[in-house]
């Protein structure tokens, strides 16, 4: 009994032993599932505050990576695919290139088409608004009827920071009147080579004129401070950094230069435009160095917002991050982390989206990259005041082209003229004239007088907009006894008593605007030839969006006067050859003697150009 009570015991203790030991098993197989469980369902840790903005961090935390990335994502207008597409991939940002949209033309249909495709943004989730942005680089351009400003070379000639700084807020104003919330400007760019296409957008050559102008554009778009009242709109500076000293001018060329220089020009307007607040800025096509600007994490991020305490967000150029490889992703992977924050796709977008989220998903590029991103753009659309007023304001719209704003535009013009020659007091003409003989096609072209950028990407000729050419401001200056004969070629000045003869530049824009050589065309040539062959005294009125080497003509003619591309408002071109204002316009760009000086340095004591930067006579 003893034996068999002890084995019964043993095989009962065995048993508790065994299951002791599965009860153990499976608790820690339990365990190990617990354990691993929470890796995969818990959220992700709380969003970084980067805004210090208490409705931006709590929308964030709200978001899906979808939207999120959504807001990341710039489409044109023309590119999309349908206007629900801003509803179903939570697009957070439209913009209207050069030539984008074909069809609204007034100021209403622009605010009607932008109210439309705001009301998909209104239906998702957050109802985040959409940011929309437009190239209003001289007034708000790509609306017919809207004021045209001088371009910025112009606007650098007059040197008056208050002035530039009525012109951007009247273009905000124009802008707003038409929904749009967003300018792809100031363009601060130090122009060092006239042969760049993009010459006339620069205010001038020297950092200090241009940072200058910045600071004072910078704020009429955006008033002392952003969202301040419903005509205050996000300014953007471009492009940074370095796209106006590319080797030979090349639009989107390679900046060859050290940092110390890099710094002290290209730089330089960039800290101005964030000292005045400005609350974008979009990255350069251009390269410093051989590495194209779209991947610079260090100057990007390192240098603009960690050292210059950039708080805006970063918007690329045109399919900009496309030059970066022929594998997408990869670029995409490239330029998010260098640190762009919104990318101007513009058509590719349901790729853009799909290959966005995959990086992030896969951890190849971390969450708070895309938060912080995110967090930027967001701020700015809360510091506008959109989600409280996200539809255009129609009190504005009325004020598009308005009187006050064409007046402004006029002294502009009058402000930016530079007398560059003026021999036996040519200039200013008397009102009182019998016989006044006008020639040259950039006389009578309104399109050719407003340049590039002007209704659309490339401008044109004729009557692109509304607005006064210079042959109607002469005719409204002189006397009602003054007899004005206009000729395109210059044919036919015998018996005048005077001749203008308009010359310049065709409109052009970007990269189409690169020359290798900056002479006078041959059909301006023969309209000077012309003229003088008459043997009418004469006077020379240049149209262009920088110098040209015209030294011969320059020598020949008595008077000569820079007109740059002064807009829709031709009567103040006439102002100012008539005497009602004396020139008043410094140069901003020196104006060499022959293809062989460019480029002309201003501080280069070894060049001596056929006038220096700052010259400009007065009566």
């Amino acid at each position: 009994m003893r034996s068999h009570y002890l084995h019964k015991m043993t095989r009962r203790a065995l048993h508790v032993v065994l299951f002791i030991t599965f009860f153990q098993f499976v608790l820690s197989c339990h365990k190990s599932v617990d354990n691993s469980e929470p890796n995969i369902q818990t959220p992700p840790p709380p969003t970084v505050v980067t805004t210090g903005d208490p409705r931006v961090d709590s929308l964030l935390s709200e978001m899906s990576l979808a939207e999120k990335i959504g807001q990341m994502t710039q489409v044109d207008h023309s590119y999309l695919k349908d206007p629900s597409d801003i509803k179903t991939y939570y697009i957070g940002s439209l913009l209207s290139g050069g030539d984008s949209p074909k069809d609204p033309t007034s100021p209403k249909q622009w605010a009607d088409m932008y109210d439309n495709l705001q009301h998909y943004a209104m239906q998702t989730p957050h109802k985040i608004p959409l940011i929309y942005g437009i190239d209003a680089v001289h007034g708000n351009n790509n609306v017919y009827g809207a004021t045209i400003f001088p371009h910025n070379i112009g606007l650098g000639a007059t040197h008056d920071t208050a002035l530039v700084r009525k012109v951007e807020h009247a273009t905000a104003v124009e802008v707003a009147g038409t929904g749009i919330n967003w300018t792809f400007a100031p363009c601060v760019a130090v122009p060092q080579d006239i042969r760049w296409g993009r010459t006339y957008e620069g205010f001038g050559e020297t950092p200090d004129l241009v940072s200058k102008m910045a600071y004072a554009a910078v704020e009429g778009f955006q008033g002392k401070v952003l969202g301040g009242d419903r005509t205050s709109i996000l300014a953007c500076a471009k492009h940074f950094v370095g796209d106006g000293g590319t080797t030979d001018g090349i639009n989107g060329g390679n900046t060859q230069v050290s940092e110390p220089v890099l710094r002290a020009i290209h730089l330089k307007p960039y800290a101005s435009a964030i000292d005045a607040g400005v609350g974008s800025i979009m990255v350069s096509y251009s390269s410093w160095n051989g590495v194209k600007m779209s991947e610079n994490k260090y100057l990007l991020t390192d240098v603009l917002k960690k050292e210059m305490d950039f708080k805006g967000f970063l918007v690329s150029d045109w399919a900009a991050i496309d030059q970066l490889g022929p594998d997408y992703k990869e670029d995409i992977r490239k330029s998010i982390n260098a640190g762009l924050d919104m990318i101007m796709v513009p058509g590719r977008y349901q790729e853009f989206i799909k290959d966005l989220t995959d990086l992030v998903q896969t951890k190849q590029l971390p969450m708070s990259r895309i938060d912080d991103a995110v967090g930027r753009i967001l701020k700015a659309k809360f510091q506008l005041g959109l989600f409280d007023h996200p539809y255009a304001d129609r009190t504005l719209t009325s004020q598009i082209g308005s009187q006050a704003h064409r007046d402004l535009a006029r002294q502009a013009v009058r402000e930016s003229m530079v007398l560059l020659k003026n021999n036996n007091h040519t200039l200013p003409i008397s009102k009182d004239i019998k016989h006044l003989f006008v020639a040259g096609r950039n006389a009578d072209d309104l399109g050719f007088q407003c340049g590039g950028w002007t209704i659309t990407w490339q401008g044109g000729s004729g009557n692109t907009t509304v607005g006064t050419t210079i042959l109607d401001g002469i005719k409204k200056e002189v006397s009602p006894s003054t007899e004005v004969i206009f000729s395109q070629d210059g044919s036919g000045a015998q018996g005048s008593d005077l001749a203008i003869v308009v010359i310049g530049e065709e409109p052009y824009a970007e990269s189409a605007g690169d020359r290798t050589d900056l002479s006078l065309s041959s059909a301006n040539l023969k309209t000077i030839e012309n003229v003088q062959q008459s043997g009418v005294p004469y006077v020379v009125v240049v149209v262009a969006g920088r110098p040209l080497v015209m030294t011969s003509v320059i020598e020949q003619a008595p008077a000569v006067m820079m007109a740059w591309l002064p807009g829709s408002e031709g009567e103040g071109v006439a102002d100012v050859l008539f005497g009602d204002y004396a020139p008043t316009g410094k140069l901003p760009q020196a104006w060499p003697k022959d293809m062989a000086q460019i480029p002309v340095r201003v501080n280069d004591p070894s060049v001596h150009p056929l006038f220096p930067y700052g010259f400009g006579l007065t009566y």
